[in-house]
């Protein structure tokens, strides 16, 4: 047998933290960990065709598994390439590991090919940026990666990888499991919200974040029931509760329903679960005021530099979101709510959103029928996947989420992300079915990995919203530039062809009646599928469209 090297140490680690998959690009910069994986057929290596994919996918399948995602990539340009899917792990709360490779150390400091300080440049972005410098570090600078990855505030470790510290012998033990820390909520804690529950007029439940899983989302549920509680969920964060629930009020997302941003308002006591309470969610934070807010205001987090950041607090709790669920799942229930009627209100409101906008023009698909067909139809546990783009305003106002882990998209509003995203959701769950939603703009950013799924057997099914421009910056344009539009046109190509190369199974759907035949075959190709959807570039979302914008724009300036 070869002496045992880092590299085959830091797949020791890989190995001791049950680790089946790896995303990444391969490099000579950590060839010696590609060699080690070669004894270890236990994890699947998956070989992406861009870092950015590589990153995506990795993030994603850390959303799915609440375990670090890992993703291995080569020096600067391959780091770099990376850090978009960084920033999305970071913002969006997820375990995720990214390791890099690294000069040897006799080279550092001198500017070497590809060499950058990781720790500098990642230092802001990852929760934790390391490097190893020595092969008997391996096992404890790896086994940290994996605490710090989950612990807390869950988010993203960048390790570097010196090249000789990969090959240099180690005789360090092998490692144990990482386990994931989690601050529990006190009895004192759950009394307090109680009380503050029993004092409340009308009370609003604020969902989001990471760290939660199916039993949690259950026991919230439960929670609600018990209670009579309105639920709503932060942006992208809709599957945490049963859409379907006659407690549930809608998402805090982009450009939220007006009643539901109204009734975030008149709450007199809002109970935030998980969530950072950050931008989105809070409507510019001028819905919940920072830094007092006009209701009180209970937060849990499981992060405590989270707690106190932005907003007082009428009550602070330091708390996973899963481990503080089951606590409120055995909470004795309050005896008659005064809030009853206020909650069935907002069940209402959102009902009345699921209502259809603003048709698409005759000769286009209407998204709010492609987004309502997959609703109905598609099964509950389906996984549906999202870049960025108003094209996402027909998913979250029209699909029904049915189950904790269905819902797949950036909360950091990364384009590019629906594609690597739903590839990794097929890997870990290739019983199910998997959508990709995707923009024109948006798809062309990482439609080359349609290469990797076809490889590995991802069979995906891609929603290409084909309107021939960056919608969401054209849409600005029209608000505050009326009639100057420049930069956000698109000359695409044809995204059949293009499909079919990579080995795909492809379509171009022009009207509503062609939409539901198209996608059973797609669903039934047995190898990944793309649906190119000829949209109406002047339905810009789901509530207005181009000509509305620039005609009351005009208006406006004209006054």
């Amino acid at each position: 047998m070869p002496p045992r090297t880092g590299a085959r140490a830091l797949v020791d680690v890989l190995l001791a933290n049950d680790v089946d998959t790896i995303f990444c690009v391969p490099g000579e910069s950590y060839i010696a960990v590609l060699d080690a994986l070669y004894d270890a057929p236990s994890i699947r290596l998956i070989t992406c065709r861009h870092e950015a994919g590589a990153a995506n996918m990795a993030e994603a399948y850390g959303k799915l598994t609440g375990r670090p995602g890992i993703c291995m990539v080569t020096r600067a340009p391959g780091a770099t390439h990376a850090s978009i899917g960084v920033h999305t792990a970071r913002q969006d709360s997820t375990p995720m590991i990214v390791f890099v490779g690294q000069v040897e150390r006799a080279m550092r400091g001198r500017e070497a090919f590809q060499e950058i300080d990781y720790a500098q440049v990642f230092g802001g972005l990852a929760k934790w940026a390391g490097e190893i410098d020595d092969a008997d570090r391996v096992v404890e600078l790896t086994s940290r990666a994996f605490r710090v990855a989950m612990s807390g505030r869950p988010g993203p470790v960048v390790l570097a990888l010196p090249e000789d510290v990969l090959t240099a012998p180690t005789a360090v033990p092998r490692p144990a499991r990482a386990t994931r820390v989690a601050a529990h909520p006190g009895p004192r804690d759950v009394a307090r919200l109680r009380e503050l529950l029993a004092a409340a007029q009308r009370p609003l439940v604020v969902l989001g974040g990471s760290g939660w899983d199916e039993d949690a989302c259950a026991a919230m549920r439960r929670f609600a029931e018990r209670n009579a509680l309105p639920v709503t969920c932060t942006f992208r964060r809709q599957a945490l509760f049963d859409n379907r629930d006659p407690h549930y009020a809608g998402d805090l997302g982009l450009g939220p329903n007006p009643a539901l941003a109204a009734r975030v308002r008149d709450a007199d006591l809002i109970v935030a679960i998980g969530t950072r309470l950050s931008e989105i969610p809070t409507g510019g934070y001028t819905l919940i005021e920072a830094p007092r807010p006009k209701q009180r205001l209970v937060h849990a987090h499981a992060g405590p530099d989270e707690l106190g950041r932005v907003f007082e607090t009428d009550l602070a709790i330091n708390a996973g979101p899963a481990e503080l669920a089951r606590a409120l799942d055995e909470l004795e229930p309050l005896g008659a709510p005064p809030w009853r009627d206020w909650t069935a209100a907002a069940r209402r409101d959102y009902e009345a959103v699921l209502e259809p906008g603003p048709r698409a023009r005759d000769g286009y698909v209407d998204m709010t029928h492609v987004v309502r067909h997959l609703s109905a139809t598609l099964p509950d546990d389906a996984i549906v996947c999202n870049g960025a783009g108003n094209f996402n305003t027909w998913l979250h106002r029209y699909f029904v989420f049915k189950r904790f882990g269905t819902q797949l998209g950036p909360a950091s509003g990364a384009m590019g992300y629906g594609v690597p995203a739903a590839i990794a959701a097929k890997l870990r769950h290739p019983e199910r079915t998997v959508i990709a939603f995707t923009g024109d703009g948006d798809f062309v950013m990482s439609g080359h990995e349609l290469a990797t799924a076809v490889q590995f057997g991802a069979n995906v099914v891609v929603l290409v919203a084909d309107n021939g421009m960056y919608g969401t910056i054209r849409m600005h344009q029209e608000r505050h530039y009326p009639g100057r539009t420049i930069g956000t046109e698109l000359r695409n190509p044809d995204f059949v062809a293009y499909a079919r190369a990579f080995g795909a199974h492809a379509a171009r759907v022009e009207s509503n009646d062609e939409f539901a035949p198209a996608l059973a075959d797609a669903l039934a190709a047995g190898v990944p599928a793309l649906l190119a959807l000829r949209t109406d570039p002047d339905a810009i979302n789901t509530r207005t469209t181009l000509t509305k914008l620039r005609s009351e724009a005009e208006r406006a300036t004209a006054r």
